[in-house]
């Protein structure tokens, strides 16, 4: 796409970041992109930004050593968003593919969780495309597997996670 790049995180974006998503209604503190900043260095995380001709577009996030006990070892994609107003032009498609392509060099998985509610059915159906499965351990919240009959809240922290294969047979 035109006047699209991908690039790693980097000084001065956290605030670029956090008056974007102020702007748009989301809570989305600077701080939070500065712990992403500080990971990034650290070499915790890896932090892929989009931009617009040079306008700020969206993220996704690469986070090397999951949360997620299940996942033991497998890297995972996370917090990945892009604006409104830069959808439906193939950014998402290129924030995962580059994500992918950086857990390939060091992993023959990836993981993702993705949410429950109406505002992830994009992200839902967009993962499963892309061949993410279900890991199959049902309802996660908070990262933790929710027992049958237990009663949760559907907000960001209930999610199914997915895992995909980064190995192509040729």
């Amino acid at each position: 796409m035109d006047g699209v790049a991908i690039r790693a995180l980097r000084d001065g974006d956290p605030e670029v970041f956090a008056a974007a998503f102020t702007a748009i209604g989301w809570n989305k503190p600077v701080q939070q992109y500065e712990k992403y900043l500080a990971e990034q260095e650290a070499g915790l995380r890896d932090v892929l930004v989009a931009t617009v001709d040079e306008e700020f577009a969206g993220y996704v996030t690469v986070w090397w050593e999951s949360p997620y006990e299940p996942f033991e070892g497998i890297p995972e994609i996370s917090d990945f968003n892009v604006l409104p107003k830069f959808r439906r032009r193939g950014i998402g498609s290129g924030l995962m593919d580059a994500a992918e392509a950086r857990v390939a060099e060091r992993s023959d998985v990836v993981g993702i969780g993705v949410g429950l509610y109406p505002d992830y059915g994009t992200a839902q159906r967009m993962y499963v495309r892309r061949g993410y499965i279900p890991d199959g351990r049902g309802l996660i919240y908070d990262g933790r597997q929710v027992p049958p009959m237990a009663t949760v809240r559907n907000d960001d922290s209930a999610c199914l996670m997915f895992t995909k294969s980064l190995v192509h047979d040729h």
